[in-house]
């Protein structure tokens, strides 16, 4: 199928990248274009930024996560008329001893996209033109088909565009494909997308964000050729994906229903980790931690979502009727699944990094705190390894990144990182339930979700002839 897609890469973290997507999805939606949006990796944050231009939930296109012909899938089943995909880290940046394994650069080249190089040129001259010639050289595919230089005041960009187009047009010539100055974008004080300790703020936090948006969209329209932009999008080969043919409607009544936590402090989840949810006959109800009293009356099952719990102790804390409510509903047994900031509100308490220290549900034994520094980051192949659990015997992709640790993470799984045969125990499982820190990606393992479907059937039957 044919579907106009392009990627926007950089160098290193923190060139723009977030906000020159947002701006030429803006800009594109202004220009009548209907557009989805994905990021690269298991990043949940920059995918909310998307949403909140196109209105829509974006995606995540992960080549440890999955394979070659899951990510055409993924974007074949895209839905609207155009995708933009945003990079992360730096273009090459995978996993480590895995050439390139989760690397922006392997998703372009799964799913033959073309890329537009974001380069972030503030305090640097001429070098810019050995950053370029360099990174082309690595561009094995010849996928980069545009250069953006970013943080370039509008006088110096006149001054360096000859000699810029100059090299880009002699590197086009020896490798056969074209690679073309889209345009500098200088730097803007009415733009501030500012960070947190697990990325950038979420966009609920950020004063004026729509007036940020449509600024962005603007400085884009003034700044790239967006025209030529839209032509490499256009050129891009077609997909070997089947495109999304729409799930059957079926009755919500026969359905279990899913309460999952979805507010301030639970927000982290992965869209495609849903339409499997959805897939396998749940249907989803949202509710809030921090502002309900209780879980919905109608649920079957329960779904904690990662987030910044630590950032809202003290609300969910003094929420004691939704405390009561989920370790009511659990101890009932009904089914759950907790990752990271879930796992970390199932747990007795929760310590800030200021030390202060909150009950929780009190669902597990222990406390979470505060490091100071990234505990087990990265990618992780999780193995069930207790008897009777909804992981027996499986195998799931997962990915983990907190400053939180816990003094009680479980033993029911072992989780190993690719590249470097690190392993260590983790999660709490059983019959009806999975709870741990890592972020798990539901498509790897269809199984779980069929099973934790089936466990939400069979409570939801005992429930009505109880």
């Amino acid at each position: 199928m044919k579907l106009p897609r392009v990627m926007i890469a950089a160098p290193k973290s923190g060139s723009g990248k977030t906000l020159i997507t947002c701006g030429i999805l803006e800009a594109l939606r202004r220009r009548g274009t209907d557009v989805r949006a994905y990021k690269c990796g298991p990043d949940y944050i920059d995918p909310m930024f998307h949403r909140s231009v196109i209105g829509i939930p974006g995606g995540n296109l992960d080549t440890f996560f999955s394979t070659e012909d899951e990510i055409k899938q993924i974007l074949a089943d895209c839905g609207s008329e155009a995708a933009v995909i945003e990079g992360v880290m730096g273009i090459y940046d995978g996993i480590t001893g895995m050439e390139g394994k989760g690397s922006c650069y392997d998703v372009a080249k799964a799913s033959s996209t073309p890329v537009i190089l974001v380069i972030d040129v503030k305090g640097m001259g001429l070098t810019m033109l050995s950053v370029i010639k360099g990174i082309l050289l690595d561009d094995s595919y010849a996928l980069i088909q545009g250069i953006v230089l970013n943080r370039i005041s509008k006088g110096y960009f006149k001054q360096i565009e000859p000699l810029v187009s100059r090299l880009l047009n002699s590197i086009s010539e020896d490798r056969g494909v074209a690679v073309r100055l889209l345009g500098g974008i200088p730097a803007s004080k009415d733009i501030n997308l500012e960070s947190r300790h697990l990325g950038l703020l979420m966009p609920g936090d950020i004063a004026g964000l729509k007036d940020q948006l449509a600024h962005a969209a603007e400085l884009m329209e003034e700044s790239l050729n967006m025209d030529a932009l839209e032509a490499i999008m256009q050129e891009t080969p077609e997909l070997e994906g089947d495109g999304a043919d729409g799930e059957a409607a079926a009755d919500e009544n026969d359905m279990p229903c899913l309460a999952l936590a979805r507010d301030e402090a639970f927000c982290f989840y992965y869209e495609e980790n849903l339409s499997m949810l959805r897939s396998a006959g749940v249907r989803i109800k949202e509710f809030s931690p921090l502002h309900d009293s209780h879980v919905p009356e109608d649920a079957d099952g329960l779904l904690l979502g990662g987030g910044y719990p630590e950032l809202y102790a003290a609300e969910l804390s003094a929420n004691t009727g939704m405390l009561s409510s989920i370790n009511a509903a659990i101890g009932s047994g009904m089914p759950s699944l907790a990752e990271c900031g879930g796992f970390m509100y199932l747990l007795e308490e929760l310590e800030d990094k200021d030390g202060n220290v909150y009950s929780m549900a009190g669902v597990i034994k222990g406390r979470s705190s505060w490091t100071g520094k990234l505990s087990r980051f990265g990618y992780a192949e999780v193995s069930g390894t207790g008897e009777g659990t909804l992981l027996s015997g499986l195998s799931i992709k997962a990915h983990e990144f907190h400053y939180y640790d816990s003094s009680n993470n479980g033993d029911d799984a072992i989780a190993e990182k690719p590249g470097s045969g690190r392993s260590w125990e983790c999660i709490h499982a059983g019959s009806d339930h999975v709870w741990g820190y890592p972020h798990l990606w539901y498509p790897s393992c269809p199984e779980l979700t069929g099973r934790f479907a089936e466990s939400m059937k069979e409570y939801r039957r005992k429930r009505r002839d109880g």
